[in-house]
């Protein structure tokens, strides 16, 4: 499993939208996308 899919699945097990997680790790939504989508990792 590589980091992208850790993110997600941490997320959707925890029920917290894209919205709901960048705004506990203080990152915008779209860096979350770009995380789960691998086209960012930091």
């Amino acid at each position: 499993m590589n980091t992208r899919e850790v993110i997600y699945e941490l997320r959707r097990k925890k029920g917290l939208s894209q919205d709901e997680l960048a705004e506990k790790v203080y990152v915008t939504r779209q860096a979350v996308s770009k995380w789960e989508t691998g086209v960012s990792q930091s």
